[in-house]
C-alpha cells in the first residue's frame, strides 16, 4: 500500500510515511494523495455528488491540514480518510437539500489493481440493471456495499465510517446481499 518505494528509494512502513506527512513531507503527502485519491473519487461519484472532483478535493485538504492530529496505523489512515469523504459527501447533500442518488459507475476511472465484484457485476448484468438492483436496496444498505466494493473497506472499517456497531454492518451486508440473490434467483441468474 502506501508503503512501496519510488524508483531508487527504498520501500518505506505505511507508518513511516504517516510520520513523515506529519513532519510536513511533501513526499509523503504525494504518496498518501496517490495512493487513495483514486478510491476515494470513486466513492463520492459513487454517492452521486454533482461535482466529485471538487469534493475529493476538500477531503484531502482536510486530511492534509488534519494529519498532525491523527494518530493510528496505515489501515486505521484509511478508515480515517474515508470517514472525511463520507462527511464530505454528507454535508455536499445537505448544502444542496436533497439526498444522493446513483451515478454510473466509471471502470476506467477505477485505478484498482485487481479486477473487482463492481467489474464481473457489470460484465454479466450491464450497468443498468445493476442500478436497478442498487435502488432496491435501503440507503443503508446501499452505502455498505458501496463502501465495502468501490472503497474496499473492511467491515470494521465500514461501521467506523458510518458511526455504526460493527454487527450492524454485518447485518445490513447479510440482508443486502440475500436481498439480491433473492432478485436475481428470481430472473434465472445462475449464482
Amino acid at each position: 500500500m502506501i508503503g512501496t518505494g519510488d524508483a531508487g528509494r527504498p520501500p518505506t512502513s505505511g507508518d513511516d510515511v504517516i510520520s513523515r506527512a506529519q513532519a510536513g513531507s511533501p513526499e509523503a503527502f504525494t504518496q498518501i494523495y496517490q495512493e487513495l485519491a483514486g478510491p476515494v473519487a470513486a466513492y463520492v461519484r459513487s454517492k452521486g455528488v454533482p461535482d466529485p472532483a471538487d469534493v475529493t478535493s476538500e477531503v484531502f485538504l482536510a486530511v492534509f491540514t488534519g494529519i498532525q492530529r491523527f494518530s493510528g496505523t496505515e489501515v486505521q489512515l484509511r478508515s480515517w480518510v474515508f470517514t472525511i469523504a463520507h462527511r464530505r459527501v454528507i454535508d455536499t447533500w445537505r448544502r444542496q437539500g436533497r439526498g444522493a442518488g446513483l451515478s454510473p459507475y466509471e471502470p476506467e476511472e477505477d485505478t484498482r489493481t485487481t479486477p473487482s465484484a463492481e467489474d464481473g457485476a457489470l460484465g454479466n448484468l450491464g450497468e443498468e440493471r445493476v442500478h436497478a438492483l442498487l435502488a432496491t436496496l435501503t440507503d443503508e444498505q446501499r452505502e455498505v456495499m458501496t463502501l465495502r466494493i468501490v472503497a474496499d473497506l473492511t467491515v470494521e472499517q465500514v461501521a467506523e465510517v458510518v458511526g455504526r456497531r460493527t454487527g450492524a454492518v454485518k447485518a445490513l451486508q447479510r440482508r443486502a446481499l440475500a436481498s439480491l440473490r433473492r432478485a436475481l434467483e428470481a430472473e434465472g441468474v445462475p449464482l
